[in-house]
């Protein structure tokens, strides 16, 4: 038995695979009726160090993927500017369904990205507190996930870095407005009003991080294309404590360098 099938077999192993993960609503993990209630977590034996465990055929790419999302994002990601891509979400005026998956928040939207020559369809929009993604090894509060997937079924993100400000974005002060309704997972109830038309310049109007990574839940699915704005959304802090109340801590660790050995393979090597 090799050093790492050794490691490997020391994780808690679980015949089910995980649910309610980023991919969640896309080709990859199509959307129920009801709402889903993550097997994964980010603490213990169900935290990101043992995502492999709990799967070792679905989530093989937790510990052996060599393109892992989420990075520090620096000098050394390709830029481009934000009218590269056409990101559009439909608005809700009466608002839209929000979800807690147990593992983080969700809210359910229609839209399209159109970005390196591809077009996508939009599944669903999500949060981490705090950031997973990093600028220049600095981390945020929060950040939120657009997840589209696209007709040949591959997936991109495009991802907002959220900081704390005295004037918060309107749209994220509407999103949260109920989030003290779905404490409990598996519980659902509606937004306020959702307009995504500043959001929409917002993105198009700033330099965007672009790479290719992978899903940061599990199966950590590796080649998903990643459009992240440089500039961050804002959030008041006493919405910031209330989201966190409910989705707590949600964050994978940073991964290698893209290209570079899986850190959990590597550090089962060293065993």
């Amino acid at each position: 038995m090799t050093r790492f099938a050794q490691f490997a077999a020391v994780a808690l192993s679980l015949a089910a695979p995980a649910l309610a993960s980023c991919d969640y609503g896309t080709h990859l993990n199509p959307r129920s009726e009801s709402v889903p209630i993550s097997t994964f977590g980010y603490t213990g034996l169900t935290g990101p160090l043992n995502w492999f465990g709990l799967n070792e055929t679905a989530n093989k790419l937790c510990a052996t993927g060599k393109n892992q999302s989420p990075i520090n994002l620096d000098s050394s990601i390709t830029t481009a500017h934000g009218s590269s891509v056409t990101f559009k979400v439909d608005a809700y005026p009466h608002g839209a369904e929000f979800e807690n998956l147990g593992t983080t928040v969700e809210v359910p939207v229609n839209g399209s990205l159109v970005a390196d020559g591809k077009s996508y369809k939009l599944a669903q929009f999500h949060f981490h507190t705090p950031s997973e993604h990093r600028v220049d090894l600095e981390y945020f509060p929060m950040e939120a996930h657009f997840v589209f997937s696209a007709a040949d079924k591959s997936t991109a993100v495009v991802g907002f870095l959220i900081n704390l400000g005295l004037i918060p974005d309107p749209l994220l002060t509407s999103v949260f407005a109920s989030v003290g309704m779905i404490a409990t997972p598996g519980s659902t109830t509606t937004t306020g009003p959702l307009v995504f038309g500043p959001l929409e310049n917002h993105l198009h109007s700033n330099t965007i991080f672009k790479y290719s990574g992978s899903l940061t839940t599990p199966p950590c699915s590796e080649g998903v294309s990643w459009y992240i704005s440089t500039k961050p959304l804002t959030i008041d802090e006493i919405t910031y404590q209330r989201v966190r109340d409910v989705v707590k801590f949600n964050s994978r660790y940073t991964q290698n360098s893209l290209g570079e050995i899986n850190l959990l393979q590597n550090a089962a090597n060293e065993l």
